[in-house]
């Protein structure tokens, strides 16, 4: 018998409940194709509408502007007649000229009061999440019926301006319904409506390290050289981001023009924005195809304004690191 001692031999250690869950979860886990399939699974709803609700409509707009279709018998195949026509329709071309003056004027008006207020709420106001909101709630009701009725009243006959004028002596007209004024309603309308680049600045301006300004206050620098040469360089971006979501939005602006004008654009075609036109031919006339093929060309002009915006942007838009 050996007087060795045998090594005694520790028993293997168990492993956590926990850890053999978690390896168990992991083996029966989907991975790769599996796991993607279960994804596209979960998106399909949102192809199906997709495709039913925006890109069938999208198709069929289009196939719809190379027809004559009146929704009371079947489309009419006419090629590029729409078009022409459109080059001949004198009410189109005063659209064009109205809202091109709409937007050219009106976005401008509207960024400069956002970031004007925007650098006012910046120097450390109390309250800044109430007057943020104050200010952000324009936005939000400019597009609506009530707001459009509100102000056909307040820049009517009797209307709140022409009472404001009156006390200073001064007669007013009916601003809504004057050809020289009626396009001015809207425009500062639009402008009103600063609250969404409001926001957009301010959080900008809440991006640019406070240690700028303060070496630039030291070398020297006013409150308009630091604005020029420190502010308005690093907002570039915003500043182009404001501007490419107005513009868009300004040339889809209908409902202030459909109830301020009562849906004729008038008076005397003053506020006839394209797209009024566009609703007025296709639900007003019941020419979907022409109004169709003027919806596409909506799009073109959208689509090259956005695109010169993109292509100038590197002349002046600074992305600092």
């Amino acid at each position: 018998m050996s007087n060795r001692l045998t090594p005694a031999i520790a028993p293997p250690e168990r492993e956590p409940p926990l850890a053999r869950g978690r390896r168990r979860r992991r083996r029966s886990s989907p991975s790769g194709p599996a796991r993607d399939r279960i994804g596209y699974l979960f998106l399909t709803p949102w192809f199906i509408g997709m495709a039913l609700f925006t890109v069938g409509p999208i198709l069929a707009s289009l196939y719809l502007s190379f027809t004559e279709y009146t929704l009371l018998k079947p489309p009419e195949w006419l090629g590029l007649d729409n078009y022409r026509q459109m080059l001949e329709d004198p009410r189109l071309h005063k659209s064009l000229a109205v809202t091109f003056v709409y937007v050219f004027v009106s976005v401008p008006v509207q960024l400069v009061l956002a970031l004007a207020l925007a650098l006012l709420l910046n120097r450390g106001v109390r309250g800044l999440g109430f007057y943020r909101s104050v200010y952000y709630l324009p936005s939000l009701l400019a597009g609506s019926v009530s707001v459009a009725i509100l102000w056909r009243q307040i820049f009517g006959k009797e209307g709140l301006v022409n009472q404001v004028l009156a006390t200073a002596g001064i007669e007013g007209v009916s601003w809504v319904a004057h050809p020289d004024f009626a396009l001015g309603t809207l425009i500062v309308l639009n402008a009103w409506t600063f609250g969404a680049p409001m926001v957009i600045f301010l959080a900008g301006l809440r991006q640019i390290p406070h240690s700028y300004y303060e070496a630039a206050e030291v070398d020297g620098a006013g409150p308009v050289s630091r604005f020029f040469r420190i502010t308005l360089p690093l907002l570039t971006p915003i500043i182009f981001f404001n501007l490419v979501l107005q513009l868009i939005g300004a040339f889809q602006s209908f409902t202030q023009a459909f109830v301020i004008s009562g849906g004729r654009g008038g008076p005397s075609d003053a506020t006839l924005l394209y797209t009024l036109y566009l609703y007025e031919r296709g639900f007003g006339s019941f020419d979907m195809g022409y109004a169709s093929a003027m919806a596409w060309v909506l799009l073109a002009i959208i689509a090259v304004l956005t695109g010169l915006n993109f292509l100038f942007a590197k002349r002046w838009v600074f992305y600092g690191n």
